[in-house]
């Protein structure tokens, strides 16, 4: 009989949730088409239509109350991580869902790339109530108290600090795997650190998201605004905000060149290739891209909550360089042409990637669903 993995995100918005389900599902098929994987969101599934609706409350009250935001999401979920809350209302919510979809999909495995469900599968197993294994795949560099994680049977983390939370969580080592965030396996790894750009003219890409949100309209306001860097090209992601492509199209301006969404990863993996650094949010995802990239990644601006926990991380681990707002080209210029700063920072991410493990995530899936 076909093995079955049932991928578990929340919403349906392009999030780095979604993101790593879809890598994870690319690499088992290509390792073992074989394999049955099903993708649910458990929002969608319990609520139908509701779902869309709870995105767009979401991004909204981001944007338009991020200190609101922020003092909510580190109240609920951050604050005293290392003890155990009950959530009752998730509980009321979604857990009658959660196993009329167990009863349905009958998988072999579940991958948690979010918190509620890990949350939900974690309940059900300290009540004996759910015997398949479930694993949980961390998209942020910390982990906070609404994942489920004490009878969790498996865990991919993106960093030491967040195995040692969970040892002391009670989490053994061999059910811990470091693997980074997983990417597509068509984003090519690099295995080694090329010397630093000596080249008269520098590439680099400003990222916000799938979504074109963020503080991109911003920096390049800031950018165009400012005295004309020669030696820097920008290459910028606009994601599905098709207004702010046209905008910066509208500017002319040779050393601004705005990309609408790309979906093909073949083309994603090109343009990183041709860059020499990234100024970015710290969302997971494009920072784990980067990483395995390899390239020096600067951030101007993190979104309230988990990316700004993620940029303390990030920062405590020497991974990324965090910008003031004022002459961003002088600053990523100065770095980026400092070959021994250059040269330190990648000793940086290459401790980093010391830690990592050689089996790529989706490969160490395939051998757990084997035995």
């Amino acid at each position: 009989m076909k093995k079955k993995v049932l991928f578990l995100p929340f919403l349906q918005i392009p999030s780095g949730h979604h993101q790593a389900a879809n890598a994870l599902l690319e690499g088992i098929l290509q390792i073992n088409p074989n394999i049955k994987c099903d993708t649910v969101d458990i929002l969608a599934y319990s609520y139908g239509k509701m779902e869309s609706i709870v995105s767009k409350i979401y991004l909204n009250w981001i944007h338009s109350y991020p200190s609101l935001y922020n003092f909510i999401y580190r109240n609920s979920v951050y604050r005293n991580r290392e003890k155990n809350k009950r959530y009752w209302t998730y509980e009321l919510l979604f857990l009658s869902f959660m196993k009329k979809l167990i009863k349905e999909k009958q998988p072999d495995l579940i991958v948690c790339t979010h918190a509620l469900p890990a949350y939900m599968l974690n309940y059900l197993k300290a009540k004996k109530e759910l015997r398949v294994p479930v694993m949980n795949v961390y998209t942020d560099y910390f982990i906070h108290r609404f994942w489920g994680v004490e009878h969790i049977d498996f865990h991919f983390v993106s960093s030491q600090p967040m195995k040692e939370f969970l040892n002391k969580k009670g989490v053994s080592d061999d059910q811990i795997f470091m693997t980074g965030i997983p990417i597509h396996p068509k984003i090519k790894k690099e295995k080694y650190t090329k010397g630093a750009s000596i080249q008269s003219k520098l590439s680099v890409l400003i990222s916000g998201g799938n979504l074109g949100v963020g503080a991109i309209e911003e920096l390049v306001q800031q950018i165009n605004g400012a005295e004309p860097c020669k030696q820097i090209q920008f290459y910028i992601l606009c994601g599905k905000n098709k207004k702010l492509f046209e905008k910066i199209n509208g500017l002319q301006k040779s050393f601004l060149i705005p990309f609408s969404y790309i979906d093909c990863r073949e083309k994603m993996n090109e343009l990183y290739d041709q860059i020499d650094g990234i100024i970015t949010k710290p969302g997971g995802v494009t920072i784990s891209e980067s990483l395995f990239k390899r390239k020096p990644i600067f951030i101007f601006n993190a979104l309230p909550g988990q990316e700004e926990i993620n940029l303390q991380q990030l920062t405590e681990m020497g991974l990324v360089y965090h910008l003031n707002k004022q002459e961003v080209q002088r600053q990523v210029l100065a770095i980026l042409q400092d070959q021994n700063e250059m040269k330190q920072y990648q000793m940086k991410v290459e401790s980093f990637h010391s830690k990592i493990q050689s089996k790529e995530p989706s490969e160490i899936i395939a051998n757990l669903l084997s035995t």
